[in-house]
């Protein structure tokens, strides 16, 4: 309040001698107007209506930060670090984390409040009360205003019953045919990019190989090939749309408008899909996707759950592949680069994959072999605990919000819980900064410390498919190891952390896939 008192001091002298370059002799009203105005210098009219909006957004930045950390005042005036939304940096995220358990910025007209203590995270995702996911501004515009991750309360409750079936033991076991089948074509991709490349940056082929892993759980059969391949290649545009800091109105050829349109295109194919899932179902056929199980739900009579419009479907599915599209290909390119430079952790992995397959490599995948990976599963637990792809997690506050004793979050404010600390925690995670799979043996203080898991949230908002996540990776980095030699290529770059949405390295991460002639070799 002081800073603020005396900005608005300081401030209120330049205002007075703008105010002071008027002269307005006379004043009166006619023609349904001013009709005589003298010596009115518009000019220093301009000035003042602008030294008088900076003021305001300067004031009303003070006001909102009070004692939290956080820079003194908005070095950019209106737009505050905006222009950094260009080349977001992890270092930049990490120091604001570092700098006090509560900080903030202001950007336009939105004020940004950063927690990155794991006690006050955890009270900000359980408190539905006071806050409600906003991803960002123009989200509800691209993602549309009906979609159920913008519900709140009983609406929202309702909603997720439906989708909670989605996820269960059968229901994750009927998906793992499709995934193989994509897991066994790129694998064989990967092999052929090398063949032709040698080294080669992989980050584009993981985006496109977890979009139709995605696309084919969700919708089977009824997507075709051209499709997932027009949604891998032009989902990109959504993410850029929605990153923290973007511009908040939807303006022809800005990044938002981009991904509307890619989300818009996207949507009317799930509509489609949800159309023929639901004649398929209904005509007797066995469902193996999740739109198949969300219908069998639907017509489960000893169940409560409402029936859903395609369009609906069409919303929900879009988001399952927002939430996972960005993050699981951040969690691909990590786990393939820390596996593949670390020769002990792959002689693991494939005496297990060896041990649950009975000896036989070509074993089809299952929901019990996948269950007995357990080495295999915590190289997966242990890379997203390394690397989480999800560092924050946006709301809006929806009433003021005391989230301490010391400070409450004023009503419209974006509230962010940080992710990042919690899984890096020393007191935790013994050498945090270090990749040690074997932490997670059952019984560990790691294994123990539920309330640093925060991977995939806490709360009303918990990710659905968080088992599923743990499922399809573990499938993967245990197929992929034992049937493919895989070298990583390092660059000063490989652990520099680029941001974009989620986290990948900066070099794109670099790699060569080779056929293993005898996939029971144990080297």
């Amino acid at each position: 309040m002081e800073v603020a008192s005396t900005f608005i001091s300081n401030s209120s002298l330049l205002i007075n001698k703008s105010i002071s370059d008027f002269s307005l002799d006379k004043l009166s009203l006619g023609n349904f107007g001013f009709s005589d105005l003298k010596n009115l210098n518009w000019v220093s009219l301009l000035i003042t209506s602008v030294i008088a909006l900076l003021i305001y957004d300067q004031i009303k930045y003070q006001l909102n930060k009070g004692s939290i950390a956080g820079p003194t005042f908005k070095i950019w005036p209106i737009i505050g670090p905006f222009l950094e939304s260009f080349d977001p940096k992890f270092e930049e995220y990490k120091a604001k984390w570092d700098s006090g358990p509560l900080s903030c910025v202001s950007i336009f007209h939105k004020f940004v409040i950063i927690a990155s203590k794991r006690d006050i995270a955890r009270k900000i995702l359980m408190s539905p009360k006071y806050v409600k996911p906003c991803v960002v501004d123009v989200a509800v515009k691209i993602l549309r205003p009906t979609n159920w991750v913008f519900l709140d309360g009983k609406a929202h409750v309702d909603y997720r019953k439906g989708l909670n079936g989605l996820f269960t033991r059968n229901a994750l076991q009927s998906y793992i045919p499709a995934q193989e089948f994509v897991y066994d074509r790129y694998l064989t991709k990967f092999q052929e990019i090398t063949k032709k490349n040698g080294k080669y940056p992989f980050f584009h082929d993981f985006r496109e190989i977890m979009c139709a892993v995605s696309l084919k759980t969700f919708c089977g059969d009824y997507i075709t090939d051209d499709q997932i391949r027009t949604i891998a290649d032009d989902y990109y545009l959504v993410t850029a749309a929605l990153e923290l800091v973007n511009f908040p109105i939807i303006l022809p050829f800005t990044k938002p408008w981009y991904g509307r349109k890619v989300a818009d295109m996207t949507m009317k194919i799930f509509e489609q899909c949800a159309k023929l899932s639901k004649e398929n179902i209904r005509s007797g056929a066995i469902g193996n996707c999740v739109m198949d199980a969300w219908v069998e739900i639907m017509d489960d009579q000893s169940n409560t759950v409402r029936e859903f419009s395609n369009r609906e479907i069409s919303e929900a599915i879009f988001t399952f592949l927002f939430a996972s599209q960005d993050a699981s290909s951040s969690a691909c390119c990590w786990l393939f680069q820390i596996v593949a430079d670390r020769p002990d952790v792959i002689q693991k992995i494939r005496e297990e994959q060896l041990r649950v397959r009975d000896n036989d490599p070509y074993k089809k995948l299952s929901f019990e072999m996948i269950e007995n990976m357990t080495y295999t599963n915590m190289v997966v637990k242990e890379t997203l605990r390394f690397r989480p792809p999800v560092l924050m997690v946006p709301y809006v506050v929806k009433k003021n919000y005391p989230i301490d004793e010391n400070y409450t979050a004023p009503k419209g404010s974006m509230l962010i819980p940080t992710l990042y600390p919690a899984l890096h925690d020393p007191e935790v995670y013994e050498d945090p900064e270090e990749f040690i799979p074997e932490r997670w043996v059952e019984g560990s203080k790691a294994s123990e410390a539920k309330k640093n898991w925060l991977v995939f949230g806490t709360g009303p908002h918990v990710c659905l498919g968080q088992q599923y996540v743990m499922m399809m990776f573990t499938g993967l980095i245990g197929k992929a190891f034992l049937f493919n030699d895989i070298k990583h290529h390092i660059t000063p770059l490989s652990e520099e952390i680029r941001v974009f949405a989620t986290i990948f390295p900066k070099d794109d991460c670099i790699l060569e896939f080779t056929k293993r002639k005898d996939p029971k070799a144990l080297e």
